[in-house]
């Protein structure tokens, strides 16, 4: 009967070690899925070379397509891909899409939050109130544009200089003539809960950036305690021109997020 006892006795504390050594091992395990936000005045194309390294790295990518009509509806197309991933993600975003992972980044699914050239707004902020603490050359142009139902789009002439600088002019021609309008408003949209309050950060700065001032990016790496790189002389469209550099960054993220 006592060796009975403790045969059991035994066989449970096994089974104990066996399941917290498991448990160790699945919280310690990096995060194999990347989500990718794009920004205003774009689609999702321009993740590409990005997408092709993480792919080729054994990352499972998605990338979030929107609309840009409501920010309300950017956040639920941020989240209708969230909801198709298998266990925990990287989510990662460009210029204004920082905003909206800011706040589709409170669902569970994300481990961790990464600002490419991006807008980080706190709870009770919006991009546009943010962007007034260092103006860039493209708020002081007359590059942006309005259509008569309220959409911003970049004057495709000037698009080269203040969004692309650094790619090659048939290549920002084209991004410019198939850019998304944004509706104005987006700019404007406050956020309510803050993702990166709670989750970890990394930020990407853009020495070069005329779009978001690389001050403001760097500012808001600083209040976030965000885990920051910075591309010298990297346009705003840097999550194109420099995809070695912002997959290396994601996958950082990715091999230290839990």
């Amino acid at each position: 009967m006592f060796l009975s006892r403790c045969a059991r006795g035994f066989a449970y504390f096994v089974l104990c070690a066996l399941f917290s050594v498991s448990t160790i091992v699945a919280q310690s395990s990096p995060v194999k899925n990347v989500v990718l936000v794009h920004g205003a005045w774009a689609d999702g194309s321009g993740w590409k070379g990005v997408y092709d390294i993480l792919v080729k790295d054994g990352y499972h990518v998605s990338i979030v397509q929107e609309p840009e009509t409501s920010f309300k509806e950017d956040v639920a197309a941020a989240k209708r891909v969230l909801a198709q991933q298998d266990g925990m993600c990287i989510l990662a975003a460009h210029s204004y899409g920082g905003a909206v992972i800011t706040e589709a980044g409170n669902d569970a699914a994300v481990a961790g939050l990464v600002y490419i050239a991006a807008h980080m707004p706190d709870a009770g902020e919006s991009e546009a109130d943010d962007g007034k603490r260092f103006p860039s050359d493209l708020s002081k142009s007359t590059a942006i544009k309005k259509t008569a139902d309220g959409f911003t789009y970049l004057d495709p002439a000037q698009f080269h200089e203040y969004f692309a600088a650094d790619l090659p002019a048939e290549q920002a021609a084209f991004m410019a003539w198939s850019q998304v309008p944004n509706l104005a408003e987006n700019l404007k949209a406050v956020i309510t809960t803050a993702a990166w309050r709670s989750k970890p950060s990394w930020m990407l700065v853009a020495g070069a950036d005329r779009a978001i001032n690389p001050e403001i990016e760097r500012w808001y790496a600083k209040r976030a305690n965000s885990h920051t790189v910075e591309v010298a002389g990297a346009s705003h469209s840097v999550y194109v021109s420099r995809p070695k550099e912002v997959a290396a960054l994601i996958e950082e993220a990715a091999s230290q997020a839990r």
